[in-house]
């Protein structure tokens, strides 16, 4: 217990000292390996994770689903996304706000990433909003937070590295993670409603379209449709794995972008360079939580961490609720990835001692994933908008996206009470 202990106190200081997580991490998890039982068989495991890693079946699903959405965001697709849905409901109060979390649910779709998602709703959703003359506050948050479909709504890169460090079935996963998705979306909506009724003036609404306008727009969207059913619908009926469809779905968003003449020799090396990036960057902070995690279970933590909590008392339920708790905190102050990889190798086995489905915690890390990315003061989402939209402020950004982590607080807490919303889907699966 003590040794592990350390470690974590270890990892927080190289964090403090601006070390990046990953390689405090990897140290951390090296030395600590290396003091407690020997140094040769520290540099033996961290050589065989690297390599079982670097060559792991399962992992290539990542820059496949990656690769995916940087050839659908390179074709042009997030643009018809939200024209298809701004003619539909940008007549309304907050219509273009309303839009956007439309196009971002359907992006997330395709791409799996909220920064990604964030990052190219910015681009496309912006320009027209403050034409319109929505408020910068309204305007960010609503990207901000849509953004984070991109996690919840599958294919997401998150629940597939949660599927692979903890073995669950990746496949559930993302049936689970579908009706979440769809109501956070929903509750989004919701939220703009209540917020532009206070202030209507911020979020004035468009021209209403005609019919016709909007079947044209429909017919836009075929391509997103016609992935999202291929992939997805392949994988829920289990005519391929995940790993497959990833294939399949990289390859027909490179078909469609290349019938659109959307690719070049440039652009195509630079997909590549974006997708490979991101990879390594994935795969550095995935092997080097492995490497601590083999070190903290070497130790006795985890088996004391599970006692200590049993003879507290608590009802199961309050059990995650507490851990829920805990991952919101540290969202505010850590990068969620590396703080959900560091504190798996904890929490999981408590959660699965105690009954509960994998699949079903998995979506609440997914969840919690959500609120770190828009929660300040170190909110991703945040600074990739504020990077992006150099004349907003930070703080405009912050003022805005409030509304929305009350949402998604609120969403969590429904999730916990309610594991039937996550469960339904998978339940149809073998």
């Amino acid at each position: 217990m003590t040794e592990a202990l350390l470690g974590f106190g270890a990892i927080f200081l190289l964090a403090f000292l601006r070390v990046p997580l990953a390689f405090a991490m990897g140290i951390v998890g090296v030395v600590g390996m290396g003091l407690t039982r020997s140094w040769p068989a520290a540099f033996y495991s961290t050589s065989q994770v690297v390599y079982e890693t670097g060559f792991a079946y399962t992992l290539s699903v990542i820059p496949l689903f990656i690769l995916m959405g940087n050839f659908v965001a390179r074709a042009g697709l997030a643009h018809e996304l939200f024209r298809a849905a701004f003619v539909f409901i940008g007549h309304l109060r907050g219509g273009l706000a309303h839009a956007t979390i439309a196009a971002c649910a359907g992006f997330g779709a395709i791409c799996g990433s909220s920064i990604a998602t964030a990052a190219t709703m910015s681009k496309v959703a912006y320009p027209s909003m403050q034409k319109l003359g929505y408020s910068e506050s309204l305007s960010t948050g609503v990207m901000a937070a849509g953004g984070t479909l991109g996690i919840m709504i599958p294919p997401s890169t998150i629940m597939v590295i949660y599927g692979i460090v903890t073995e669950t079935n990746i496949g559930k996963l993302f049936a689970a993670g579908v009706l979440p998705g769809l109501l956070t979306a929903l509750a989004m909506m919701v939220a703009v409603v209540i917020v532009t009724s206070r202030d209507p003036e911020h979020a004035p609404p468009g021209e209403k379209s005609t019919w016709s306008e909007r079947l044209a727009a429909v017919r836009g969207i075929w391509g997103v449709l016609l992935l999202v059913v291929v992939v997805l619908g392949g994988i829920y009926g289990g005519v391929f794995t995940a790993t497959e469809g990833a294939g399949i779905g990289a390859s027909g968003a490179f078909l469609f972008a290349l019938a659109r003449r959307a690719l070049t020799w440039k652009s195509l090396f630079e997909i590549l360079v974006e997708s490979a990036r991101t990879t390594a960057m994935l795969f550095t902070l995935l092997i080097a939580a492995t490497v601590f995690a083999n070190f903290v279970n070497f130790t006795s933590m985890p088996g004391d961490l599970k006692e200590w909590i049993t003879h507290l008392g608590l009802s199961p339920p309050m059990i995650v609720a507490a851990m829920m708790v805990i991952y919101v905190l540290l969202g505010t102050v850590m990068e969620e990835l590396s703080m959900v990889l560091l504190t798996i190798p904890l929490f999981f086995p408590i959660v699965v001692s105690l009954g509960f489905d994998p699949v079903w915690f998995g979506v609440l890390i997914v969840m919690v994933i959500q609120i770190g990315l828009i929660s300040p003061p170190v909110g991703m989402n945040l600074f990739v908008l504020n990077t992006l939209l150099p004349g907003v402020r930070l703080g405009t950004i912050f003022k805005g996206v409030w509304p929305f982590v009350v949402v998604q607080v609120l969403m969590l807490i429904v999730l916990v009470a309610f594991p039937i919303l996550s469960l339904w889907l998978p339940s149809f699966m073998q």
